[in-house]
């Protein structure tokens, strides 16, 4: 049998220590042993290589490629000086570096590029047209997301950059206490790789001379200060401890990158960090950084670094919040969630007597509205980005949600009548005796100043019932409409309403709500129900109501259906209560099954562009584009059933007689589960498309239907529908979202991302056709088109009803692409004179999130007071 011929491997290893060096020791051993020839590329001394391994097909080159982090000592890392760092290693020589590791490859004729875990390795293989394999259980665009926190926007392409070059690698050798690696596109698992065992316990204790019955501590952390020293009182009876490492000898010499002396309260601080992200990992759900995921909490030009008391709002997995005990649930590193808590701590500090004349009306309300002593229900639910599906979703259509950064957090407390804090005109209300047992509803919500809204809103829970029943929807709608600056309350209360007419519910206790909502309103990215299912969320909470998120959304519809009054589908309310982090929530709108979760593919990215042109599905554009949607359906209906009529079925196949009956009695325009083969495109294109009228007047259309049979919009007879192409969009644009969730799962190539964007510009143009479409989202999508000669950006088509708010991108995800998102924002502000907003990152649900419950920590002064009045006999 012939000898295999040797592979020749290009093993690349992290300049940051000498533990990765350690480890490609075993890796490289088994490698030899088998035959092949090993190039390692290194920083470390030759020793840590040649001292295990003596082999002529072992070779060595020493270069610096990358540089990990630059450290004072053992707790303290100076962010700001590793990314100057690394931008002076692997940034600014990043040119001549590919170019030189480009040609050396090609000159030992490798036959695969391993980097344990250097970036640019990655690029450089594929650029040499080798295959690569990353080794770790880290990589540095994790680590460096986190110091770009400290070191400000100027250092953000360090990230993007990293994370492009490691997407060129094939798949990633993952090992055991991973953190997030989302660049890879493929992850094999295995167990630790470590170096060999060389002296049993026995032979190492020997020579150590401990004995066997010794508790042995072994000191492998260095990092003191001078003069410190171990003293044995440190240690427990019988404890021996040997100290097995030291301040490095650079640092001891005092050459080292820091700009800042050492002192106990940054490595206090860093410790901390250390902590909250050894905490926030839990198998494959870690505590990213917030920056990688670009949750809202950015950090202005001039900061250059990061106060003590902000670590836990930034690493914020863990249940620890400085001003709250959290009893349940958990922050899951969401920093936003982390400031909306840090908010509500403010506000229970507020000092009424001196603070008063600074404080905006919503913030004085809300001080005043929580017992602050007793438990309080924080919900979470994000905005959605409609990546495909949009208006189809109340036909029945499939859809393709993404859950995105921006939520609304509803904190939510429930008190008896008599313990509620009643603001001045809701006493003068309840002015007698029997009143203060009535149950009342209070809810502020901030940012008012910016929707010309009133920022507080109450009502007697009373109000909604008539007797021993619940008032009607169409009277609470009325109820919300009297007042305009009041009719955002209906999204809130409505939720309360709901809850007594669906489940039968009945609220005994006064309930106080605080709504804070960073999902802009118009944008078209679902704020509405981002309220909604947060505060349904959280009233649900607060009263021990286990709502499936799936039912939650369902609940929520109702809300803005028929208390709002805007004819929404289901899809904004359950991509908010059912998404995931980072994946397409698929779903069949009939009327809310959830296929499953799609994963965004390594390489793509999905991006959110304001417009700057308010959308409301409110509007009259999607009610009436809606409403002829649903005239077009009952007229195929009506001519299914006469065809069944007409026809003799001995004429007729049995298989076409069943199509045509199951077409006449159609729930919806898209394949049905119960008859696949109903409605798909051809069937529309070949029994009715030419058959259906352009337009109809309303009068004419109830005269021969009756009914449109939509429970949530009214026909006006002296309104004129468009029918054809409302009718043919949903039958289309299902055909179309099928096609792209399959495309999604295919391999990665140009092709791909050519054939996914040209189905989002066929979706564009048949909302245009609908009459949906707008100037700015069309401006929008020409710019996306007249990057893609030159660009990575492959698609983009208006989202959600339309007629303005945002339009969805999709690109490779690179630097390249994140660039050309900043060109189309100058270009549209220089043609509209409008800097549009971009939603960018995603973040669960509020299913996914739960809920948290939250006790104000008491202050050491009021332990105090309290202790001392218990002491003088008093009652607290």
């Amino acid at each position: 049998m012939a000898t295999p011929t040797p592979l020749v491997f290009a093993y690349y290893v992290t300049g940051h220590g000498f533990g990765h060096a350690t480890r490609v020791v075993e890796v490289a051993r088994h490698l030899i042993d088998a035959g092949h020839l090993v190039h390692v590329v290194t920083a470390a001394p030759d020793y840590v290589f040649t001292s295990e391994i003596q082999s002529p097909n072992l070779f060595l080159r020493r270069v610096l490629l990358d540089c990990g982090a630059v450290q004072s000592d053992a707790l303290t890392v100076d962010r700001l000086a590793s990314l100057e760092k690394y931008s002076q290693t692997a940034v600014i020589p990043r040119e001549s570096i590919l170019a030189s590791e480009v040609a050396w490859l090609k000159s030992i004729k490798a036959d695969l590029v391993v980097s344990d875990v250097v970036p640019i390795a990655c690029r450089a293989a594929a650029d040499a047209g080798i295959r690569s394999v990353c080794i770790t259980n880290f990589s540095w665009d994790f680590i460096y997301a986190d110091y770009v926190m400290a070191a400000g926007h100027h250092h953000r392409s360090i990230i993007l950059q990293i994370a492009e070059d490691y997407s060129h690698c094939e798949f990633l050798i993952r090992l055991p206490g991973f953190c997030p690696m989302p660049a890879f596109r493929d992850v094999v698992d295995v167990p630790l790789v470590v170096r060999r065992l060389h002296k049993s316990r026995e032979e190492v204790r020997k020579e150590l001379g401990v004995g066997d019955d010794v508790k042995l501590l072994i000191f492998n952390f260095g990092g003191q200060p001078a003069g410190w020293t171990l003293k044995e009182e440190y240690l427990p009876t019988g404890w021996k401890c040997l100290v097995a490492a030291r301040i490095l000898q650079d640092t001891a010499q005092g050459n080292t990158h820091t700009k800042y002396k050492a002192c106990g309260a940054r490595r206090l601080r860093d410790a901390i960090v250390l902590g909250y992200q050894l905490r926030g990992i839990s198998e494959r759900n870690a505590n990213v950084p917030d920056w990688y995921v670009h949750a809202p909490f950015p950090l202005q030009e001039h900061e250059q670094s990061i106060s003590n008391e902000e670590i836990p709002f930034i690493l914020c997995s863990c249940r620890h919040i400085p001003d709250f005990e959290v009893l349940h649930g958990d922050l899951q590193g969401l920093s936003d969630t982390a400031s909306f808590l840090k908010a509500l701590g403010e506000l229970s500090a507020i000092d009424f007597e001196r603070d008063n004349k600074d404080q905006l009306r919503e913030r004085l309300a809300a001080a005043r509205l929580f017992n602050w002593e007793e438990e309080i229900f924080v919900a979470r639910a994000p905005g959605r980005l409609d990546v495909m599906g949009g208006i189809a979703d109340y036909s029945g259509s499939l859809v393709l949600q993404m859950p995105i950064k921006e939520a609304c957090h509803a904190a939510v407390q429930k008190n008896h009548p008599s313990k509620q804090k009643l603001w001045k005109h809701a006493q003068a209300r309840h002015h007698s005796d029997s009143d203060k047992q009535t149950p009342i509803l209070e809810i502020v919500s901030f940012g008012a100043d910016l929707s010309n809204r009133g920022p507080t809103f109450d009502m007697d829970i009373s109000d909604f019932m008539d007797g021993e029943q619940p008032i009607s929807y169409e009277a609470a709608r009325n109820y919300f409409s009297r007042d305009t600056s009041q009719r955002w309350a209906a999204y809130v209360a409505g939720a309360i309403l709901v809850l007594m007419t669906e489940l039968g519910v009945r609220f005994e206790d006064s309930i106080s709500i605080v709504i804070s909502s960073a999902v802009p309103e118009g944008k078209g990215v679902s704020s509405s129900a981002a309220v909604e299912v947060a505060s349904m969320s959280a009233i649900a909470a607060a009263h021990g109501l286990k709502i499936a998120p799936r039912d939650i959304a369902l609940l929520c519809q109702k809300v803005e259906n028929h208390i709002v009054g805007a004819p929404c589908g289901v899809m904004d309310q359950m991509a908010s209560a059912c998404g995931e982090n980072n994946k397409l929530l698929a779903m069949v709108c009939q009327p809310a099954e959830v296929l499953g979760l799609v994963d965004i593919p390594s390489h793509i990215k999905f991006w959110g562009i304001d417009s700057g042109l308010r959308h409301s599905v409110g509007g009259s554009d999607y009610g009436s584009v809606r409403i002829g949607t649903f005239m077009g359906r009952k007229m195929m209906k009506s001519m299914a059933s006469n065809k069944v009529k007409e026809n003799n079925s001995d004429e007729m196949g049995r298989n076409s007689t069943e199509l045509l009956e199951a077409e006449a009695s159609l729930a919806y325009l898209t394949t049905s589960q119960s008859y696949p083969a109903v409605f798909f495109s051809y069937r529309y294109e070949g029994g009715y498309a030419n058959k259906l009228p352009e337009r109809i007047t309303g009068e004419e259309f109830l005269t021969k239907y009756a009914s449109h049979d939509d429970p949530v919009t009214v026909v006006n007879k002296d309104l004129t529908y468009a029918v054809k192409a409302p009718t043919a969009h949903p039958v289309y644009e299902n055909s179309r979202v099928k096609a792209f969730k399959s495309l999604l799962t295919a391999a990665a190539s140009d092709e791909q991302l050519s054939a996914l964007g040209e189905l989002m510009y066929q979706c564009h143009y048949s909302y245009s056709a609908c009459g949906l479409g707008s100037v700015g989202t069309d401006r929008l999508v020409e710019l996306v088109q007249m990057m893609r000669l030159s660009g990575t950006l492959y698609g983009a088509k208006i989202t959600g009803g339309g007629s303005g708010g945002t339009v969805c991108v999709m690109g490779e995800k690179s630097v390249r692409s994140s660039e050309q998102i900043r060109e189309i924002q100058q270009r549209y502000k220089s043609a509209t004179g409008f800097m549009p907003y971009v939603f960018e990152g995603s973040s669960p649900g509020a299913g996914k999130f739960g809920y948290l419950k939250i006790r104000r920590r008491s202050s050491p002064k009021a332990d105090l007071a309290a202790a001392s009045a218990v002491l003088n006999g008093v009652h607290v």
